[in-house]
């Protein structure tokens, strides 16, 4: 995972904007929406509902919030359904996309996202067609300057509690888990008081490609901004080498 470090954009996402933060909290709204019609409200019974928690707190959503919302779902919510969908498709130079949706307007979402990928110089493609290039995998960053424990210590913290990884980058630790061990390596590091700057599933891809074409960037980012700015667009991953 070295030189690949998700801090960076980590980072550069929560430096965004009140408005950027607006939408991380109401895309958490809804995925806590979602969580709570499929397993019910208590997130001692319910999977789902705490890891949709674990990536409220890492996004600093107040508790007050994140339990508003949850009893907004449990007594019916505001009678809007939302459905999940991933598209697929390739940016400029055949980078691979996934985007993740979670829409209340299926034709809404996919005339959008097609829209993005023209605009980006990229095209969608079909279900499948990049998903087999990314590993899915539990993803816990911990900001070095956030947290006391001695790294040796940290490490083993996390091996012992069943990570598959612990990278060391420049200004994080890097913690990799399979999905189905990922909570319980996010409740064993929460319990020693652990700060996480982020903590989910993620797509981690298995190779990368590098743009050095101005112009491909140019589209490249144009294509990354457009989702970013999407309401209905929960995440977007993506094998872009954009690091130097």
């Amino acid at each position: 995972m070295s030189g690949h470090s998700k801090f960076a954009n980590i980072k550069h996402k929560k430096e965004k904007n009140d408005a950027a933060k607006g939408k991380v909290f109401t895309m958490i709204g809804r995925e806590i929406a979602v969580a709570v019609k499929a397993g019910g409200p208590d997130p001692n019974n319910n999977g789902k509902l705490r890891e949709v928690i674990a990536k409220a707190k890492s996004n600093n959503m107040p508790n007050d919030t994140i339990e508003r919302s949850i009893k907004k779902a449990a007594g019916g919510g505001d009678g809007v359904t939302y459905e999940s969908i991933t598209y697929e498709g390739y940016g400029p130079n055949g980078v691979a996309v996934i985007v993740e949706v979670l829409t209340d307007n299926r034709n809404r979402a996919a005339a959008n996202v097609r829209n993005a990928f023209t605009k980006g110089g990229g095209n969608m493609g079909t279900s499948g067609c990049v998903s087999f290039m990314f590993d899915e995998k539990g993803l816990i960053v911990i900001d070095k300057e956030e947290v006391e424990m001695d790294e040796d210590e940290l490490m083993m913290l996390a091996v012992e509690a069943g990570a598959e990884d612990f990278g060391v980058e420049d200004d994080s630790y890097e913690i990799t888990t399979s999905p189905d061990e990922f909570e319980t390596v996010r409740e064993a590091l929460e319990k020693e008081g652990i700060p996480m700057a982020s903590a989910e599933i993620t797509m981690i891809p298995q190779t990368y490609t590098v743009l050095n074409n101005e112009d491909d960037i140019k589209k490249m980012n144009k294509l990354l901004d457009m989702l970013d700015d999407d309401d209905d667009v929960k995440n977007v991953y993506n094998n872009w080498d954009s690091q130097e």
